[in-house]
């Protein structure tokens, strides 16, 4: 009996030394208050802390702290950080905020500098992987490449007889391609703005699309995928320069083509359809049906990261080179598309002329969304580069945001007095920038659904805008022959 009666007391003891709400203040490291004192439960979670924090300071954005008590951080809850038994609960406690450093791209909001050079309209324009590079193709049959530090032109490279339609960066940024109206594709070397062997031609119309091979399937990017006219999406091996496969199935032109992380290649056409072809082989592998008119472009939820390779321009602003070892930087490739697509099902958004879009995944045959609202032609679709969001641009003036997991509407971005043409994202997937018809580009908040900033200064129709990786400027070019670049 009195041992059963020690046990209550110990009992009873143990609940009364252990409260279940303490009073704690929030403060920041330079020691002002963030409100007046609050009774917090005792396994509270730094995720809890976290909204707590934001709705006193009373953040628009929903901002990341760290928290401490004294010296200890609060890495999961207090009640695991704190020695409950022993705290003094009579007194306040105080819990130090620090906010973590965010990365954040700025708002571009001047032009830096205007480049002239080309003699015709710039229909397309592209950084490399890191950021270091840029380069655009034009209607005067030349690829540029201009210097970023200087913000002046470095190399002319001709070779074309026709419009260049299409530029794109190997991953590695070690090599560019270029394709043009006559159906031939040329690869160039960045440093010094020669071609590199031979001109790879067998497509019998003007090439509308080109997708190199992801780095973490092979670090050396030999190959390339090309989508034409002639109805045909070819697969290049660039250092023998020969055709390796000839993958036929699209009965009208192909108007894309993405090189998928997975060993998959998606094709859009304006037969209606999008296929899905292996990439070893090029069997078909599914055929996406539902559109009613031409599909104008597609965006696959990956494109950010195999874009950026075995970059993370965000992070090493510093390191544009690449250092270390090839199997290394794969991994790390790897790991970053791995993280971004872990059970390798990618989605892919396409845009049609039918004023729609189509939500897919690559493991099923029905897409998952059909998205409706736009008023007019689709012409662009881009997915956010932390995958969260799609951004749409449309003839009619607008751009819309939509949801990625689901495809569901959350709003409209109206500004333009005429067609959109074109847009990107910047890194961190708070702002876009849109190109039009209109001449201006124009810079949207996600954050604020609002437009951050108004960029006039092209003479004519925007045809291209390429946001830099790394998130530290914007290039535009157009009808007006003339590059811009813009940071903050």
């Amino acid at each position: 009996m009195l041992a059963k009666k020690q046990k209550i007391e110990n009992q009873s003891e143990q609940m009364l030394s252990t409260p279940h709400t303490l009073q704690a203040r929030l403060i920041s490291d330079t020691g002002e208050e963030a409100g007046p004192p609050i009774d917090l439960p005792s396994g509270i979670t730094t995720q809890q802390l976290g909204l707590i924090c934001n709705a006193l300071l009373k953040n628009e954005e929903a901002t990341p702290y760290l928290f401490f008590v004294g010296e200890d951080e609060i890495k999961k809850s207090l009640e695991e950080t704190l020695d409950l038994s022993t705290v003094d609960t009579e007194n306040v406690i105080d819990i130090v905020y620090q906010p973590q450093a965010v990365f954040k791209v700025r708002p571009v909001t001047r032009c830096t500098s205007s480049m002239p050079g080309h003699a015709e309209a710039i229909v397309s324009l592209h950084f490399s992987p890191n950021g270091a590079h840029l380069a655009s193709g034009s209607g005067d049959t030349t690829v540029r490449l201009w210097d970023l530090n200087t913000e002046t032109p470095h190399y002319t490279c001709s070779g074309h007889k026709q419009w260049v339609l299409c530029v794109a960066w190997a991953p590695d940024g070690k090599r560019l391609a270029s394709a043009c109206k006559a159906g031939n594709i040329i690869i160039w070397d960045p440093e010094t703005g020669q071609q590199v062997g031979r001109t790879l031609s067998g497509h019998r119309k003007h090439i509308n699309c080109l997708s190199w091979e992801p780095y973490h399937q092979n670090p050396e990017c030999r190959k390339l995928a090309s989508a034409s006219s002639d109805g045909d999406c070819r697969i290049w091996d660039t250092k023998l320069g020969q055709c390796l496969l000839n993958i036929a199935g699209h009965t009208n032109a192909v108007t894309a083509v993405r090189w998928g992380g997975a060993g998959l290649i998606y094709t859009s056409s304006k037969d209606r359809t999008i296929k899905m072809w292996r990439a070893d082989d090029g069997v078909l592998c599914r055929t996406f049906t539902g559109h009613a008119h031409w599909v104008n472009n597609i965006a696959l939820s990956t494109d950010y990261v195999l874009r950026t390779g075995p970059f993370q321009p965000v992070k090493d602003r510093q390191m544009a080179q690449i250092k270390g070892e090839t199997e290394e930087l794969r991994a790390a490739a790897l790991k970053r598309f791995q993280a971004v697509c872990p059970d390798e099902v990618e989605s892919l958004v396409s845009c049609s002329d039918d004023n729609t879009l189509y939500l897919w995944r690559n493991n099923q045959n029905k897409c998952v969304e059909r998205m409706t609202g736009h008023q007019n032609v689709v012409n662009d679709v881009k997915y956010s580069p932390d995958v969260k969001l799609i951004a749409s641009a449309s003839f009619d003036k607008s751009v819309r945001l939509w949801r990625a997991h689901d495809g569901q509407f959350i709003a409209t971005f109206r500004g333009h007095v005429q067609a959109v043409y074109t847009l990107a994202w910047s890194a961190d997937s708070r702002l876009i920038v849109s190109g039009s018809k209109d001449s201006t580009l124009k810079v949207w908040s996600v954050q604020s659904k609002k437009l951050a900033q108004e960029l006039p200064g092209h003479a004519d129709e925007v045809f291209g805008v390429d946001w830099a990786p790394d998130g530290s400027r914007v290039a535009s070019g157009g009808k007006d022959k003339v590059i811009k670049l813009w940071a903050h």
